[in-house]
């Protein structure tokens, strides 16, 4: 009997170290905008674009990726400030082409020239991350993830030959 595979697993990006500084400039735009608002009439112009600016800034500072692997579909998620979903990719088991540890020689053959690079990994040195190469139609994708044991083995489970632990 096949068992359905479902794994979800949420893995939050790293602030960058930028961030109190952003949010400290961010602030006195604010405070700048809103004196000329109540001053001058292009103060209110001043002060809407520094709110529309504040808000995409403020939204890709806190970044989270969502792994969901569904019967062989492997979709990622990046979730912005805990409110926007946007998907990144989606990928199902016929066009994996390998799943390895990043520092693995085996993706070495999968990898030249035209390889689009997407990073949906946490950014911390010390984590443990595995790329994996799938081809989306002429294009060959390597996709850095940091996957839990749990993702790796439903994973290995449906296409155990282009999977190196």
């Amino acid at each position: 009997m096949i068992q359905d595979a479902y794994v979800e697993h949420l893995v939050k990006r790293k602030t960058p170290p930028y961030a109190i500084a952003v949010k400290v400039l961010l602030g006195i735009l604010f405070a700048v905008a809103l004196f000329m608002a109540l001053t001058t009439y292009i103060g209110i112009l001043v002060l809407l674009a520094v709110c529309a600016l504040s808000y995409f800034v403020l939204l890709n500072l806190n970044i989270e990726f969502e792994y969901l692997y569904i019967d062989g579909q492997l979709s990622i998620d990046k979730i912005l400030n805990r409110n926007k979903r946007k998907k990144m990719l989606e990928c199902d088991k016929d066009s994996l082409l390998m799943l390895a540890p990043l520092d693995s020689y085996v993706l070495k053959d999968y990898e030249g020239t035209g390889v689009k690079v997407i990073d949906c990994s946490s950014g911390r040195a010390d984590a443990k991350k595995y790329a994996f190469i799938y081809q989306s139609g002429q294009q060959r994708m390597k996709v850095i993830i940091e996957p839990n044991d749990r993702l790796l083995q439903c994973i290995r489970n449906t296409t155990p030959r282009k999977v190196v632990l």
